[in-house]
């Protein structure tokens, strides 16, 4: 697991997700903080086929196959959150970041955000880019203190009659 560790701080750590062990685990935070946090906000159908289309361990495994880079938040050796991106065209498109109800506010998601940076400079991006739902009031308001910017409203029919009702929030890169 060591050589896997991109980045090693003294509250928390990185780890490069890059199988299926690591999947699954991704899996199942992804289970355990969706059905928390997002059932209120798009329901128990929606989160649950959300779950198996986006989240699943094979799911995981197809995106990382088609270039997206997943990371497991470990504090205190414990998997506490995750999260997604991938490069293209010159911008960073950051696609999950989750972190359990209990380790919310406590800096996983600002310091996710700084790696996720300093990779976007490492690739000569000039903007990270994410989408969050319209109804996700407190990812918005986080989001917008780490300097994102709402950029345009987006509806995107994501199969079996649900939609994906989001803001396209930007971070320019200096």
């Amino acid at each position: 697991m060591k050589e896997n560790i991109v980045q090693n701080k003294s509250d928390m750590q990185f780890l490069l997700a890059n199988n299926t062990k690591h999947f699954k685990r991704i899996a199942t935070l992804a289970k355990l903080i969706w059905t928390e946090h997002y059932t209120a906000i798009i329901g128990e159908q929606q989160v649950a086929y959300m779950l198996d289309k986006f989240q699943s361990s094979s799911a995981i495994e197809e995106q990382v196959h088609q270039g997206n880079r997943y990371y497991i938040i470990l504090h205190q050796e414990k998997d506490v959150a995750y999260f997604s991106y991938n490069i293209k065209n010159g911008l960073l498109f950051l696609s999950k970041l989750y972190v359990l109800k209990e380790c919310r506010g406590k800096g996983f998601a600002k310091k996710s955000l700084a790696f996720m940076e300093a990779q976007a400079k490492e690739f000569a991006c000039n903007k990270i880019l994410l989408t969050v739902n319209k109804y996700n009031t407190n990812s918005i308001k986080a989001y917008e203190k780490m300097g994102f910017k709402n950029i345009e409203a987006i509806v995107q029919d994501i199969g079996n009659g649900f939609i994906m009702d989001d803001y396209l929030m930007e971070k320019e890169i200096y």
